[in-house]
């Protein structure tokens, strides 16, 4: 029964040397003069400090990043139906037409609210 969990357990370590290796080798390997541009905050093309106070930090590429890992998630919701979709039978069929109807809707709702508008 031990047997069982030996594969767990080797993924489990080689999983973890791998963290450990990249750290060391990040720390041996990376930069060791850092200042104080290098320091600076940079979010995409936008130099944080540089905005003046009133302006509100532009999350337009963030919102299109949270989209799209929303629509691929539930994408991936298909692959293990299809993959037992002929031992289901017609009540998974209805139910994965209900969840394409739901994903439809939420699609036409984002492009409605301009979700995908890149201007």
């Amino acid at each position: 029964m031990l047997s069982d969990y030996v594969p767990i357990l080797v993924l489990l370590g080689l999983a973890t040397a791998f963290v450990v290796a990249s750290l060391v080798m990040a720390s041996l390997v990376g930069p060791k003069n850092p200042t104080a541009r290098k320091s600076a905050p940079y979010e995409c093309g936008i130099e944080v400090e540089r905005l003046p106070v009133g302006d509100r930090f532009p999350v337009r590429w963030y919102v299109t990043a949270m989209l799209f890992i929303v629509f691929d998630i539930e994408t991936i919701f298909f692959y293990p139906w299809a993959v037992v979709f002929r031992r289901l039978g017609a009540f998974a069929l209805a139910e994965m037409g209900l969840f394409v109807v739901t994903l439809f809707v939420a699609y036409v709702y984002v492009l409605r609210r301009g979700g995908l508008d890149w201007d």
